[in-house]
């Protein structure tokens, strides 16, 4: 088969317009409920949902089909401690004045700190990484194109698919997070993206009442 050859749309579902309002409608009363969380159980979590999420992240759409990721999934006890060890030694950096007094400031309404509990505490911890070079299969090195927009996209998917099976999740970016690269064995040409931590919610985990205002559809769409 040749690269540009197509093959027929076999797996689209077409809805009635009334089962397309009702899904859309219950997708959205779903995925609001999901909150990021800094308080998380150290109930285990099994590989196979992990996987089946990873699954669906790939799923993405993204610049040429070279699927610019990498997910590192850190599972082990040894692994979390130093990578919290990491993480808040960057974080405290931050926190004493290196972030900006303005990004402080936004910062303040969540109550955030320098202290990363959860990085040892939830079941996992995945590192994201964004592949400058590569390509639709192992062992090609061409450029990769749309990176961010790509990895960002598919970041989104694997959040949603988390939510969906049932797990809180967590956004983390310690600044810089170069010391990725060596913990998780990737290469330089990878720049780390984020953390993303997973995992049951505590019994007394809580959300800051500054995040759950979100702007109304008028303040984030217009339809031209």
């Amino acid at each position: 088969m040749k690269d540009h050859d197509r093959i027929p749309l076999q797996d689209y579902t077409e809805f009635p317009p009334a089962e397309m309002a009702a899904r859309s409608a219950q997708f959205y009363a779903e995925i609001r409920r999901r909150h990021s969380i800094r308080s998380f159980s150290d109930r285990p979590v099994s590989r196979e949902v992990i996987e089946n999420c990873l699954r669906a992240a790939g799923t993405a759409p993204n610049g040429a089909n070279h699927q610019p990721w990498f997910f590192s999934v850190i599972g082990s006890p040894d692994m979390k401690k130093r990578l919290r060890e990491h993480a808040e030694a960057e974080e405290r950096n931050f926190y004493a004045g290196k972030g900006g007094a303005e990004w402080l400031d936004a910062l303040a309404p969540l109550g955030t700190d320098d202290r990363k509990p959860y990085l040892e505490t939830a079941p996992w911890i995945i590192a994201v990484f964004a592949q400058r070079r590569g390509g639709v299969r192992a062992g090609i090195d061409r450029q990769n194109y749309y990176v961010t927009e790509s990895v960002g996209i598919a970041t989104g998917f694997l959040i949603a698919a988390l939510h969906h099976a049932g797990l809180g999740t967590l956004t983390h970016t310690p600044k810089p997070m170069n010391f990725l690269n060596e913990l998780c064995g990737r290469p330089d040409s990878e720049r780390p993206f984020l953390l993303l931590v997973t995992g049951y919610p505590s019994a007394e985990a809580t959300i800051p009442v500054h995040a759950t205002i979100k702007k109304p559809l008028d303040e984030i769409a217009a339809f031209i």
